[in-house]
């Protein structure tokens, strides 16, 4: 059979990649290369992500000739979830088998690569995403933009406090330590008056309703900013030792849970009815892991059931572990383990299932869906699997395994499912569609010159990792469609969104941001694709949307050109649409000493 197509993966358009045979449905079409969230220099020769030619010969279920996929391999009969990975798990020396390396979030040892499913890829046709080599860093970092600093994030109370306590916010003065919200000149005076936000605003332009800045003494390194989600009337973020929840119409702080040691892990989504479970550590030392998990009802602030995360076997470590969310269950994932347990009471529902593939993370809401490594005799050529699982029982419903290599990376859509793989080693990146009943529906295959960034967060990260919440993505029944990485021209970086027909895998129409602007998909709103325009210099951003056929994005909410700097200054930032209202927050807080810290600005409301 011919192998995967050597182009590179991440930065860029995603490449076709070669799925290893799977076990249902035919290859998809070469898929467009990946763009890595932070753009990296190309190489000399094309970068991970970067859509490369095609092999000579046609790579491992490439598309182009009849190939591993319309043969009576392997992939093409494997029945079940667990097919027939040949090794145990069993060769790798210590729990990890070898020292984790910086790959797409997995450990490199046993369960780490995920095959990406064949897409072109192969040596003989032409790369759709051909042109000049881009790295993409899995950017997931971005993806979480998080409120750091409520209004009144109270936090009294030292850090040894061991039980949750909710607490209701006073009309008099904050409590010490608490976020302020800013009503003034945007520098975080709070200064009352005609020297505030909306002096200059222009007639058409959205108003400013509030702005945070962070009052939280936080370690030397700073602290991960969870969230934002907005419940009702509330926004809610969750940074270091508390979760806090904030009304919408003027960012005062409406209550604050404080906890026992250092928030570590939430699910991107909540329940149907504003129900979380978030991961916090065990302990307040360097030794602690993220084992611990804590129930809240976003809507009142009220702590749940918590439990610590039951440990299957001496080397299941949970020093990183990563949770999501479908009906009444949360899963939490990590290396070669996993769990399942009800939102609503913390009982377990299921564990580590039996054979040789075992989940390592999953992607929730309308559906729950499990990504899977298997022991293999060689780790440097992983095989993955993904499978639709039943959130009550953990059943999987069908079974998909791309080709050997190739690690599943992301999921972009859950309904329909859009997923993202990678070949760390040969530096490649596909996007594939699957069916409903678990066949493969198509392969991404992008123009060539066009270059992606789906932004899912942080590429570094070596145990834990989120399959979900990347954004600069969305897709409906029919269509996926993914921003363009920006172009490099200065102050007036622009982009594009590309639409792809997710029977063909090839692409439908391109329709071009606003002038010297960029735009990032969020989600789909009423039909319609959600975006994101990013501010601009002395543009204010906004919140547009763009119909499914294409064409110039219509403005819902534009944001203030007077205050597109200190829009576009949040870190890491996240961008929320609930309501009319548009939240903007940073993804972490972090400063060089205790002053600057304490005047970072975290979260900014717009609204009509």
């Amino acid at each position: 059979m011919t192998q995967p197509p050597s182009q590179q993966p991440p930065q860029g358009s995603p490449q076709p990649a070669t799925p290893g045979q799977p076990p249902q449905g035919q290859p998809p079409a070469q898929p467009p290369q990946m763009p890595a969230v932070p753009p990296t220099p190309p190489p000399a020769q094309p970068g991970y992500g970067y859509p490369q030619a095609p092999a000579q010969a046609p790579g491992y279920g490439y598309p182009q000739q009849p190939g591993p996929y319309n043969q009576p391999g392997p992939y093409g009969q494997q029945p079940g979830p667990y097919g027939q990975q040949p090794g145990p798990y069993a060769q790798q020396p210590g729990p990890y088998g070898q020292q984790p390396q910086p790959g797409y979030g997995y450990p490199q040892q046993q369960y780490p690569g995920a095959p990406i499913p064949g897409g072109p890829g192969g040596t003989g046709g032409g790369n759709p995403f051909k042109g000049k080599p881009a790295v993409v860093i899995g950017a997931a970092v971005a993806a979480a933009i998080v409120v750091a600093g409520g209004v009144f994030l109270a936090t009294s109370g030292g850090d040894d406090d061991k039980k949750p306590v909710a607490q209701e916010s006073t009309d008099g003065k904050a409590p010490s330590g608490s976020p302020s919200v800013d009503e003034g000149d945007g520098n975080g005076a709070g200064r009352p008056g005609d020297d505030d936000l909306n002096v200059g605003r222009k007639p058409g332009e959205a108003k400013v309703l509030w702005l945070q800045k962070n009052d939280v003494d936080l370690p030397r390194n700073g602290a991960d900013v969870y969230g934002p989600w907005v419940v009702g009337d509330t926004v809610v973020k969750g940074m270091y030792r508390a979760v806090s929840g904030y009304s919408v119409a003027d960012g005062k702080r409406k209550w604050t849970l404080k906890l026992p040691a250092d928030m570590c892990a939430a699910p991107s989504q909540t329940t149907t009815d504003g129900k979380i479970v978030i991961g916090v550590k065990n302990g307040t030392t360097d030794k602690a892991d993220c084992a611990d998990l804590q129930m809240i009802d976003l809507n009142t602030g009220k702590a749940g059931w918590k439990k610590s995360i039951k440990k299957n076997g001496i080397w299941d470590m949970m020093s990183d572990i990563s949770l999501a969310i479908s009906a009444d269950t949360v899963t939490v994932g990590r290396t070669s383990n996993s769990n399942a347990y009800r939102v609503s009471d913390g009982k377990e529902l299921f564990g580590k299932p039996a054979g040789n593939c075992q989940p390592f993370a999953f992607a929730g809401g309308p559906k729950l869906i499990a990504a899977s490594s298997c022991r293999t005799d060689d780790v440097d050529n992983p095989q993955h699997q993904i499978q639709e699982i039943d959130p009550a029982t953990g059943k999987p419903k069908w079974t998909y395994r791309p080709a050997r290599g190739w690690e599943i990376d992301r999921v972009y859509s859950v309904s329909p499912l859009v997923i993202s793989l990678t070949q760390r080693e040969k530096k490649k990146w596909s996007i594939l569609a699957i069916k409903e009943n678990g066949t493969l529906r198509s392969q991404l295959v992008g123009d060539k010159g066009d270059k992606f960034a789906p932004d899912c967060g942080s590429a570094f990260a070596i145990f834990g990792k989120s399959l979900d919440g990347c954004v600069g993505v969305a897709a409906d029944a029919n269509t996926f469609y993914m921003a363009t990485e920006p172009d490099s021209s200065g102050t007036a970086r622009t982009n594009k969104v590309v639409a792809f027909n997710l029977n063909t895998g090839k692409p439908k129409w391109k329709a071009a941001a606003p002038a010297e602007q960029t735009v990032k998909p969020l989600r789909m709103e009423g039909g319609n694709v959600l975006l994101y325009v990013e501010a601009g210099y002395n543009k204010g951003g906004g919140i547009a949307t763009l119909a499914p056929t294409g064409g110039t994005p219509q403005m819902l909410l534009r944001h203030p050109e007077s205050t597109s700097q200190i829009e576009s200054s949040f870190y890491n930032a996240k961008v929320v649409y609930a309501g009319g209202r548009s939240f903007i927050a940073s993804g972490r807080v972090s400063a060089s000493n205790d002053k600057e810290e304490l005047e970072t600005k975290t979260m900014m409301a717009f609204g009509k």
